[in-house]
């Protein structure tokens, strides 16, 4: 099925050429701070996970929400999202390898990486968070793959891919869970040392995937003559609906708890991001603007006439996709290393070499899943014909 991905016009061609030029450009930033390290990024002895680990922790989410059509369709053979079923599964491919790019560029010595499989530390969280990442990577590919190919001879997929189709639903909900462990294990840091952290990562998983999901049919729509459909938009509408509120409710809970049981370890945190503290306050216009958003974005989807709007809901998923990142990624890394243990605050800001290197990992990531939905449409639209 490569050979779809080569047709195309000019637009797809030059939308690859643009794409790669950025890469380009990161990858030769990447090649500096591998010679001259880590000191390159802002990065410091307090705050040592930066925006690297930001946008991994905000894309393991991303690739988690591809779930959300993966169930209904599979497990309750709800048909109507059989059209972007696929359309889900190669958005969490896209979503892994850019996971996998934002470790390894956050490793000072990137060979390290290898020592997770050549010295397994069954007792590790990351050993974990490696594995379940890895596993959901191949059985979306498997999956995925030949699913398509076999819509596209028009049979049914092989008995043998059913098992990894319903082994793939753990593993979605494991990536997520697993990392929200990686933060909740630290009990130095009062900001993630919380239970519920897992259920509020997952929250805003099903709330960012989705999102994603749902203006990415919306633009193959307009530049396709596939329709992913309106009841299947209507639909993923529905659930980033109360994924968000659930994610909102999390969060307020974590304020009440915090501020009721007036510890200072607990407090400080959400102080330094929502008021500033002891004059430092970077992300307090950030993390406001971020749960303006979130809440904007509750009221459009829950009243279904702002939601059966296809406009106002674009307007109201591109908020909430913007809004989670700010929370699930720079609040949620520099939340919990700002202020440190002793109280003292050495603030966090992204330099422009991380940013660099940040925008061609996504661009990689565009480009892969551009890839793999030129693929899956044209198979589409071919069986569609």
């Amino acid at each position: 099925m490569l050979e779809l991905a080569l047709k195309g016009d000019k637009k797809y061609w030059g939308w690859i050429a643009g794409l790669m030029g950025v890469i380009g450009a990161g990858f030769l930033v990447y090649l500096w701070q591998l010679d001259f390290g880590l000191g390159i990024t802002g990065m410091s002895r307090d705050v040592s996970w930066g925006f690297y680990i930001a946008n991994f922790t905000f894309l393991v989410g991303v690739a988690a929400g591809g779930v959300m059509v993966v169930v209904p369709y599979y497990l309750h053979d709800y048909k109507a999202f059989g059209k972007i079923t696929i359309l889900g599964e190669f958005l969490a491919i896209g979503a892994i390898c850019m996971c996998m790019l934002f470790i390894l560029v956050d490793l000072g010595q990137p060979s390290r990486i290898f020592n997770v499989f050549l010295h397994p530390t069954p007792n590790s969280v990351l050993f974990w968070d490696s594995m379940v990442l890895t596993g959901y990577l191949l059985l979306n590919l498997i999956v995925g793959w030949n699913v398509l190919e076999s819509e596209r001879q028009g049979v049914h997929y092989p008995a043998w891919v059913t098992p990894l189709i319903y082994i793939s639903i753990p593993f979605a909900v494991s990536i997520h869970t697993v990392t929200a462990f990686l933060f909740c294990g630290m009990p130095g840091r009062g900001f993630w040392l919380t239970a519920i952290l897992a259920p509020r990562f997952l929250a805003s998983a099903f709330a960012a995937g989705p999102s994603l999901l749902i203006l990415l049919a919306l633009l193959i729509r307009k530049l396709t003559s596939f329709d992913p459909g309106k009841e299947q938009i209507q639909s993923l509408a529905k659930i980033v609906a109360y994924a968000i509120c659930l994610n909102v409710f999390f969060f307020l809970c974590e304020v009440f708890v915090a501020f009721y049981s007036n510890i200072p370890e607990h407090m400080d945190h959400i102080i330094y991001l929502f008021k500033g503290l002891h004059g430092h306050g970077a992300y307090v216009p950030w993390m406001w603007a971020s749960m303006t958003l979130m809440l904007l974005g509750i009221i459009l989807l829950v009243n279904p006439i702002t939601r059966k709007n296809e406009t106002i809901l674009m307007v109201a998923c591109i908020g909430i996709f913007i809004g989670t990142w700010i929370d699930k990624g720079m609040g949620m890394i520099s939340g919990g290393f700002v202020p440190n243990p002793m109280h003292h605050v050495n603030e966090y800001i992204p330099t422009i070499p991380e940013v660099m290197i940040t925008v061609s990992i996504y661009c990689i990531g565009a480009l892969v899943i551009t890839i793999l939905y030129k693929m899956a449409v044209s198979v589409k639209i071919e069986v569609g014909g």
